[in-house]
């Protein structure tokens, strides 16, 4: 069997699992070695917790990295507060340090309770990154950091840094086609971390990203992005994007602001008219009022290629204000002849 088929099998096996195939016979006593995907999650874990010493753990880790052969493509951490406490941050930074100079291509970190994960500036010079997710996660970039030349997909969730420091690590991404900066955890996850130093991100930061073509976000997480004008704005500056997905969880869509440096309706809707290349966009967390129903009016009318625009109510909405809101998106003219809207 050649050697890249017989990695495609291991790395669709858990990890434990994959390593345990070397007692199938002395032929396969090794080839676990040439495992290229390796994923540390809570069912590894579990696993560990079960057949050896919590204290074991770290070494087992950089015995599993030192033993391949190949390059690792990709590399998967997720832990606890439990789990770092016994790991510790020196483990880590080692493993990063490794993962840096042996061509890692997909990287995810990831801590769901107590203080954030400190992620040492190694992290940094993975430049042959294409997917990097970050969960609870706190970054420092250095300043010799140039960006990350060849990453298409970035996901952030509650990554603390300086609000500086994380736009301008989004923006030094050219070839990114996915941003996702949705806050995807339960209220009762993110009472028990501290998210005191959550990095914000401007308008202009994102509007750079010309390749994108997949965005998530949570608009609590953008600086002063509270105006329609200034999210329709950010739309029509990504001549590339198809899908959008945007999270108006503690986030109060105002009027239309009185500055001139952002375009006012008509302005928009007459220079972007049939330029937005959307297909999919949802919406989150929507009260159904007036500036929202503008934000979407305008999205119909610029949008000739969607397909479909889903809206998940806020919770407090009632039963007759939700009627209400779905009458007003019926008056809606749309551009395409096939999109419909669809209000959860």
């Amino acid at each position: 069997m050649p050697d890249n088929v017989v990695t495609r099998i291991l790395d669709r096996l858990p990890l434990q699992e994959a390593v345990r195939t070397g007692i199938l016979s002395r032929n396969w006593r090794f080839k676990w070695t040439m495992l290229s995907q390796l994923v540390f999650d809570e069912k590894f874990f579990m696993y560990l917790l079960r057949t050896e010493r919590e204290s074991e753990y770290g070494r087992i880790i950089s015995r599993l990295l030192l033993h391949l052969k190949g390059v690792i493509a990709k590399f998967v951490l997720s832990m606890d507060k439990h789990t770092y406490c016994i790991l510790g941050s020196e483990d880590i930074e080692h493993w990063i340090l490794f993962l840096s100079r042996n061509g890692v291509k997909d990287l995810t970190f990831q801590k769901r309770t107590g203080p954030p994960l400190l992620l040492p500036t190694y992290l940094f010079s993975c430049l042959e990154l294409k997917h990097l997710k970050l969960l609870y996660c706190a970054i420092k970039p250095p300043t010799s950091f140039h960006g990350f030349p060849n990453l298409l997909s970035l996901e952030l969730d509650l990554v603390l840094s300086e609000s500086c420091e994380l736009g301008k690590f989004i923006d030094r991404c050219p070839l990114l086609m996915a941003l996702n900066m949705s806050l995807q955890r339960p209220l009762h996850d993110i009472l028990n971390m501290d998210i005191s130093l959550q990095g914000k991100v401007k308008l202009v930061e994102i509007a750079k990203l010309k390749n994108l073509r997949i965005l998530s976000l949570s608009l609590c997480q953008l600086d002063n992005m509270r105006f329609t004008s200034s999210i329709f704005e950010l739309v029509g500056v990504l001549p590339k994007l198809q899908k959008l997905d945007l999270d108006f969880v503690k986030c109060k869509v105002a009027a239309w602001p009185p500055t001139p440096k952002i375009c006012t309706p008509k302005v928009v809707e007459s220079n972007t008219i049939g330029l937005l290349q959307l297909r999919n966009v949802l919406f989150r967390d929507l009260k159904g009022t007036y500036h929202e129903v503008c934000l979407i009016k305008h999205l119909l009318v610029c949008s000739p290629f969607l397909k479909e625009i889903g809206i998940l109510p806020h919770s407090s909405l009632q039963p007759i204000d939700k009627l209400m809101f779905a009458r007003s998106l019926l008056k809606l003219h749309r551009a395409s002849p096939v999109v419909e809207i669809n209000l959860r």
